[in-house]
């Protein structure tokens, strides 16, 4: 049995895991900062889009597409979002009242 990998499931997976392992770094800063500074971070909810990123990217993978699907879309943005809020959310918490 043979197992053929096309390029565009390749370069799908990698990215995943690239974007995975900056999840995992993001998920520490703000676990770091919430248990030194007594502030909450609500870092936990960052593991959601660890988990529709992989739901887009195995979407991805299985139909051997790039785009264009409306599963993977829907997982990709809905992913996005939670990074973009929770990114903004984290610098606030961050940033702010600091001179």
């Amino acid at each position: 049995m043979t197992i053929s990998v096309t390029l565009n499931q390749f370069l799908t997976l990698y990215t995943w895991f690239v974007a995975t392992i900056l999840l995992f770094f993001l998920i520490l800063i703000a676990r770091y900062y919430q248990r030194f500074a007594g502030e909450r971070t609500y870092f936990r909810w960052f593991i959601v889009p660890i988990v529709l990123f992989t739901g887009a990217a195995v979407r991805y993978a299985s139909i051997d597409r790039i785009a264009g699907d409306s599963v993977g879309d829907i997982l990709i943005a809905v992913s996005g979002l939670f990074v973009g809020v929770g990114a903004v959310y984290l610098y606030r918490v961050m940033t702010v009242g600091r001179e």
